[in-house]
């Protein structure tokens, strides 16, 4: 598909677009190959809260414009910010890295990302933010905050060893090498990698699917990985019974059971 995009301002901007029961977020500052500026944060951030807030959408897919995804902040542009110690994004919004900022909202629907060319810093920091990833074959990623005398804040610094384990996380981490698709699918930062051009068809084609579910479930279901994850099995397992049991008394709950047994699909309100 092609993403509608408007003509972005100077310092760039996030284009969203409905498509169903899913938000397209785009950004949209190609001509500086994306790089992120306290104006895109703060929109960014709206996008993620009208995404959760909209009983509507389903699902989220991040993508960008141009021919690469980022090339990671516009140090210029917010070098201020970090000296004062501040966040580009507005406190009470859904904060997109989803790490648990104070005063900040975290994501409960599902976020799709895809991502192609040039990946860097806060790029990663997103995607790894984010729920499944779909990579461009030709995507170069770096993670380069160490070359710029600062650190990466964004969530590279929790999720890469996560996800790749310690020894991997510190050799992109303290190396700020660069590298490549299928070296970020090794290291379970992308689930999936496509042509380059594919990419947003991919992410746009799983969203559907996973926006086709009981939305209900769905949240319920990525809370619980999350509580997993960040709080131990244990804490997941405690919410097993009562989440089961609202979930079970759902109107959607209902209609899984009348579509199986109609053998038809079945059609989701979320309530």
């Amino acid at each position: 598909m092609t993403a509608i995009p408007t003509t972005p301002p100077p310092e760039g901007c996030i284009d969203t677009q409905v498509l169903d029961h899913v938000l397209l977020i785009g950004i949209n500052r190609p001509a500086k190959r994306n790089g992120w500026t306290p104006k895109m944060f703060r929109e960014l951030a709206e996008a993620y809260t009208r995404l959760d807030d909209d009983a509507a959408l389903r699902v989220g897919v991040l993508h960008a414009f141009g021919d690469h995804f980022t090339a990671g902040l516009d140090l210029p542009a917010v070098a201020e910010f970090m000296k004062r110690g501040e966040k580009a994004t507005p406190e009470g919004l859904v904060e997109p890295h989803d790490f648990g900022l104070p005063n900040y909202r975290r994501r409960t629907k599902p976020m799709v990302v895809a991502v192609k060319g040039i990946c860097f810093t806060v790029g990663i920091e997103l995607m790894l933010g984010a729920d499944i990833v779909v990579a461009a074959d030709n995507c170069r990623f770096s993670q380069m905050e160490v070359q710029r005398g600062i650190m990466a804040t964004g969530g590279a610094t929790l999720r890469m060893a996560e996800r790749a384990g310690l020894g991997n996380a510190m050799l992109h981490l303290l190396t700020a090498d660069e590298f490549d698709s299928a070296e970020a699918y090794r290291l379970n930062f992308v689930q999936r990698v496509v042509p380059a051009g594919q990419e947003l068809d991919e992410a746009l084609a799983l969203a559907q699917r996973i926006a086709a579910q009981a939305p209900l479930a769905v949240v319920a279901t990525r809370l619980n990985v999350m509580k997993a994850i960040e709080q131990g099995p244990l804490a997941a397992v405690e919410d097993f019974i009562p989440v089961q049991q609202r979930l079970a008394n759902s109107e959607d709950a209902a209609e899984g059971v009348r579509s199986f047994v109609e053998r038809r699909p079945a059609r989701f309100s979320g309530r």
